[in-house]
């Protein structure tokens, strides 16, 4: 199975270089910073100077270059007379409709309407990609999130790692990387012996419990998982109050930890009953894995990996316990060693993360490793780092990040919790948000006197824009910000929701769907020019589509996609509101018209789906 994963890494790395090798569109900013660096060497002046960013002024202009000012010290001349060369040698230049030196020395561009349009049509015949170039260096990533505990429900603490690390696996997969998702099941320890121990007092007669059993075990488990979720927590409150209760359940740990086939058998239980839950909720998130591993698949890669720790010198006793020093010269303040083994000799999470590390190098040969926990664990995971890369367990040039998220809060500012006070269960949490969005679907209808939609159409298109909220709400924040989750906002139509970025789409659709129920047929049609300004808008947020993808994936960040997003469906229905689309009389504006409004729809949904929903066809 190892070498099958292996040659399939290998051949969608070789289709991955093959890809890059073909020519791309370049990125609209890529290709008016060459125009003005070459009028700078043009001018005398460093190619350095010649950097064009976004306008932080788009009242005044489109793009902005300040290259002269930085030039001025270096070519002792005022700042505004090398921007006047500059602007002078780039006039008359097809590209910009305007080119202005402003005193001190700054330089204002606009792009050329035709020249815009015409880059703008060729995102279009780019399908799929939109003007976003494959990577040249294809890696292969892995990325750990998930982390749920096998035997508990998902609850709401889970709902950040599962959102944020789907995203950036989809963000990766599109820039041409091949990217695997690992679960990382919590399925070793004391909750295991837990469950065993708790499982042996109400059913001490299961074939399980008998150590002179030596024929093959059920193949049903002797559980559901309804029973399997309530086990846990009550054998959890009775080794609290009981020693002699978690004295039973620490030895049922360490006999299943050294192989004993009774509970080896009811831990193969747990897992298959644990996991088949878990994969049902996690689809109903949109939330898939390649891999189901968990702690209990690094175990036999733990012995190896400690002894070879202790032959190199990096491991020694302190008080007791094994551990290795991760501490750097540079350290402002103090970074505890590494602890490998308890002084029983008992591993920790630690030695469990540590040897996954040594497994997945060895069967995956992964360039980075990106871990989507939360930002408290920190310095654990500093400590963890630290100690691969001190003991070899990775290349030098094998990446490890840390991706720390925020805690998702209630409108109290603290960590969201039921109206009781617990932790509020993932499916509740959906549930809860399905049923408000299903409501002003509902009302929705009624006021537009529209009853067309079935009852079960609803629903579903519920359950679409629910998703889209939960994940829009969550990932419109910087993974590493704490944010408020507030149902009334995150489910609103309107501002910068998941429902108002679908009901965008929706809208494009349904104007499409109008435009071809009349016979009409674009095919064959460009993109023209823009007529208005707030044409010209929609085409210049289109225009920065790869751009934004290049730099959501080179800083792992969904919420730029967001962003992205909630600009150009701004500038749709900026446009929309302004421009009589179905009304227009000339029939080859009318198709330029419907041609943009396909781009957008395409670039919208292509965001969304990275983001990790999709749009209904109406609501």
């Amino acid at each position: 199975m190892v070498c099958l994963w292996y040659n399939v890494i290998q051949v969608v790395k070789k289709q991955f270089e093959r890809n890059a090798g073909e020519k791309n569109m370049k990125k609209i900013l890529d290709l008016i910073t060459g125009e003005v660096t070459q009028a700078f060497v043009d001018c005398g002046y460093d190619a350095k100077y010649g950097k064009v960013t976004l306008s932080n002024r788009p009242d005044l202009c489109e793009y902005q270059c300040n290259g002269a000012m930085a030039a001025a010290k270096e070519y002792k001349k005022a700042p505004f007379m090398i921007a006047d060369e500059v602007a002078e040698k780039l006039s008359g230049n097809a590209m910009f409709s305007m080119v202005e030196s402003v005193k001190p020395g700054f330089l204002n561009f606009k792009l050329d309407e035709a020249y815009l349009a015409d880059y703008v049509a060729k995102m279009q015949a780019d399908e799929g990609r939109y003007g976003c170039e494959k990577t040249k260096e294809p890696k292969t990533i892995m990325i750990d999130y998930g982390g749920p505990n096998v035997a508990k429900p998902l609850h709401v603490g889970h709902l950040r790692s599962a959102i944020i690390g789907e995203s950036i696996k989809r963000i990766g997969r599109f820039m041409g990387h091949t990217v695997i998702g690992d679960v990382h099941l919590g399925d070793w320890g004391l909750q295991m012996g837990l469950i065993i121990t708790e499982l042996r007092e109400r059913k001490p007669d299961l074939v399980y419990f008998d150590e002179s059993y030596t024929g093959e075990y059920p193949a049903e488990a002797p559980f559901t998982i309804s029973e399997l979720e309530e086990i846990y927590p009550t054998a959890s409150g009775k080794s609290k109050e009981d020693a002699a209760y978690k004295e039973a359940a620490m030895q049922a740990t360490y006999e299943l930890q050294h192989g004993r086939r009774g509970y080896q058998a009811l831990l193969s239980h747990i897992l298959n009953v644990s996991v088949t839950d878990l994969k049902r909720n996690y689809e109903n998130l949109n939330v898939s894995f390649d891999l189901w591993k968990g702690e209990s698949d690094a175990q036999p890669y733990i012995p190896d990996m400690v002894q070879k720790m202790k032959d190199d010198g990096f491991a020694y006793i302190s008080d007791g316990a094994l551990v290795v020093d991760v501490k750097e010269d540079t350290d402002t303040k103090e970074i505890p060693p590494c602890m490998i083994l308890k002084s029983d000799g008992a591993s920790l999470y630690n030695t469990t993360d540590l040897a996954t590390i040594v497994w997945r190098m060895k069967d995956y040969h992964p360039d980075e490793l990106i871990y989507v926990v939360d930002k408290r664990q920190e310095l654990y995971f500093t400590q963890v780092f630290r100690c691969a890369r001190k003991t070899g367990l990775v290349k030098p040039e094998t990446g490890l990040k840390f991706l720390g998220f925020g805690t998702m809060n209630g409108k109290d500012g603290k960590p969201f919790k039921t109206r009781e006070g617990g932790v509020m269960r993932l499916q509740y949490l959906l549930e809860s948000v399905n049923e408000e969005m299903l409501k002003k679907i509902t009302e929705n209808q009624k006021a537009k006197e529209n009853l067309e939609i079935s009852g079960e159409e609803a629903k579903e298109t519920a359950k679409m824009i629910a998703l889209a909220a939960i994940k829009y709400g969550d990932l419109s924040n910087q993974a590493s910000k704490d944010y408020i989750f507030d149902i009334d906002r995150f489910t609103s139509f309107e501002g910068n929701t998941g429902p108002y970025i679908l009901y965008t789409i929706v809208r494009i659709k349904s104007i499409l769907n109008k435009y071809h129920s009349m016979g009409k047929d674009e095919s064959g049609a460009v993109i023209e020019a823009a007529h208005s300004a707030s044409e010209k808008n929609l085409m210049l947020a289109l225009s920065g589509f790869g751009a934004m993808m290049e730099n959501a994936y080179e800083e792992t960040a969904p919420h730029k996609i967001c962003s992205y997003i909630y600009e150009l469906a701004n500038a749709f229905n900026s446009f929309y509101h302004e421009t009589k689309i179905m009304s227009e009389e000339n029939e080859q504006i009318q198709k330029s018209y419907i041609r943009l409004l396909e781009l957008t729809k395409s670039v919208l949904e292509t965001c969304i789906d990275l983001l990790g929903f999709k749009a209904p066809e109406r609501m």
